[in-house]
């Protein structure tokens, strides 16, 4: 891929199912109260973390280009 994503997790939505964790394990933590963040909110491109935000069952990880354009969820 070779792009930079900015990668958040939206606090309000995320209910602590894992699932992020269960498909990207380097590129999300949860944490004390079981909610998800990223490893680090910048980094390279990576499949892995974008099936996490795909399969994310709140809806609640939004990737953007280091351009500010979306990743995911797709602009539409």
């Amino acid at each position: 891929m070779g792009d930079r994503w900015h990668v958040e997790v939206d606090r309000s939505l995320c209910i602590g199912s894992a699932q992020c964790l269960h498909h990207a394990p380097d590129g999300f933590r949860l944490d004390a109260a079981r909610q998800s963040r990223p490893a680090a909110p910048d980094m390279d491109a990576n499949e892995r973390v974008l099936e996490a935000a795909e399969c994310c069952p709140a809806e609640a990880i939004v990737i953007t280009l280091s351009s500010g354009e979306a990743v995911f969820p797709p602009e539409e």
